[in-house]
């Protein structure tokens, strides 16, 4: 037999108490107190939903509502769950998708691997493929520098071999 209650439950007289900068952390914690108080159960048996958790972390840590309407479900077990009021139940319906993808997800896993290794293969060709002509096309740039560079030294070399003919020349006359 479960037992479900609905709250509003105060929680500005809580975060009011401590620092701008931990004020929605404080909220979590007044809610779970104020659970465990109104259900009577130990603290470890609560478990708070996405949609609370999502709610009073909508205005980030330094503004959380000032209160929150609450559905509490309590199990045979003792386990309590506490829901924003309103929210939508698609619990059992996601642990059944859960466990069709879990038994479908080796089968994919098989074939993404075999293609992602040959698509590596291929970009690493790919990638030598460029390098090669990345090289041969810094050969060719090098290569028409080092010629370039040649041709002034020829310029150059017979200028400097002219002056210093003429330079031996004139110590030779004296």
């Amino acid at each position: 037999m479960a037992e479900e209650r609905t709250y509003n439950i105060p929680l500005r007289r809580e975060w009011l108490k401590v620092p701008r900068y931990k004020r929605t952390k404080k909220a979590v914690s007044a809610l779970r107190e104020f659970i465990v108080r109104h259900m009577k159960v130990d603290a470890e048996k609560v478990k708070i939903g996405k949609s609370i958790n999502n709610e009073l972390w909508k205005h980030g840590i330094k503004n959380p509502p000032h209160h929150i309407k609450v559905i509490i479900t309590k199990d045979d077990e003792g386990k309590v769950i506490a829901e924003v009021a309103g929210a939508k139940k698609e619990e059992k319906a996601e642990k059944k998708e859960a466990k069709e993808t879990v038994a479908k997800k080796p089968e994919v896993k098989e074939k993404k691997g075999k293609e992602k290794t040959e698509e590596k293969a291929e970009k690493e060709k790919e990638k030598a493929v460029k390098v090669e002509g990345a090289e041969e096309a810094e050969k060719e740039v090098l290569g028409e520098l080092s010629a370039g560079a040649k041709v002034e030294e020829e310029k150059e070399a017979p200028e400097e071999t002219a002056t210093e003919t003429s330079e031996e020349t004139a110590e030779d006359e004296f």
